[in-house]
């Protein structure tokens, strides 16, 4: 696995990690971004921009927000609500475009008084 965005991203979406990233591994959903893990090449270059610190190495991630870690490749790996189909090795966020949804915990998730 590769670094991990967790649940304080949740209702934020700033982007700025978007932005940095070399390899274009991040993908937005509906509430919250995801990293691809076979598309991270554990750069690192997202962890100091993201504004709510919801970045970490898998390793790193607290223990309180473990859940995101499986989460995260699910994201990827399953199909998404309303999908026929995992989305899989999209190749890249920026052809992709926002997805529009999100896993059933992120879904599931309280709203997030932090959005913008």
């Amino acid at each position: 696995m590769a670094y991990v965005i967790y649940g304080d991203c949740i209702d934020v979406l700033d982007r700025s990690c978007v932005e940095v990233c070399p390899v274009d591994c991040i993908y937005e959903g509906a509430r919250k971004a995801y990293i691809h893990p076979d598309e991270c090449v554990d750069c690192g270059a997202c962890e100091p921009v993201c504004p709510v610190t919801a970045i970490k190495y898998h390793d790193d991630v607290p223990e309180s927000q473990a859940a995101f870690i499986e989460d995260n490749a699910r994201f990827f790996l399953e199909p998404l609500p309303g999908r026929d189909e995992a989305l899989g090795h999209p190749g890249g966020s920026n052809d992709l475009g926002p997805t529009g949804v999100d896993t059933p915990l992120v879904s599931s998730s309280p709203a997030s008084s932090r959005g913008a």
